[in-house]
């Protein structure tokens, strides 16, 4: 697993959730993830959550972190759990920063009591599984009531390094962990 931040701003649209954004913007091949600032201003015509179409939906935020994540070969329950998985990280990471469990993770989202902190979606292409997580770093601006890291005093910089080596290093010990199983049968 290979990750990296990227030192540009990017506005998010939905058109990087595709299969090799990351490899061609980040260099990164195979299972990787990215991390990036930026607006996020979601096109409908790149909405994959059938249910926010449905709704109508506007998905946007004035500034956000994001995380790309590329697992080539997965299907979609695979990325879906991956993708709780990367979002359970993030609220333990806010929550050890902040040193207090006031973040709580719903399903793919965090929220602060009623507050929304982030959107995620999950899904797969014909290479790989595809995950989006973005993270407020502001609250105001954004459609619904929200909450940005910067609010909560953390530091958008610091929580996308951190989220990305805490991810990276989960799924690398997963891939360990199941090298030294021998199967039953």
């Amino acid at each position: 697993m290979k990750t990296r931040l990227l030192p540009d701003e990017i506005t998010y649209t939905g058109a990087q959730l595709r299969s090799r954004w990351v490899a061609e913007n980040a260099g990164l091949d195979g299972d990787a993830a990215v991390a990036f600032l930026g607006p996020c201003d979601i096109d409908p015509q790149h909405m994959v959550d059938t249910a926010d179409l449905d709704k109508g939906a506007r998905i946007s935020s004035p500034r956000m972190v994001h995380i790309l994540v590329e697992h080539p070969g997965l299907d979609l329950g695979h990325i879906t759990a991956r993708q709780r998985l990367l979002m359970a990280i993030a609220g333990e990471i806010i929550n050890r920063l902040l040193g207090e469990p006031l973040v709580e993770r719903k399903g793919d989202d965090l929220y602060l009591r009623d507050r929304k902190l982030s959107v995620s979606v999950a899904t797969t292409s014909p290479r790989s599984g595809l995950i989006h997580s973005g993270f407020n770093v502001r609250g105001e601006g954004a459609p619904v009531a929200a909450i940005g890291l910067e609010e909560l005093g953390v530091a958008p910089h610091e929580f996308a390094e951190k989220l990305l080596a805490a991810y990276q290093q989960e799924i690398e010990s997963a891939a360990e962990a199941a090298s030294k199983v021998k199967p039953v049968g």
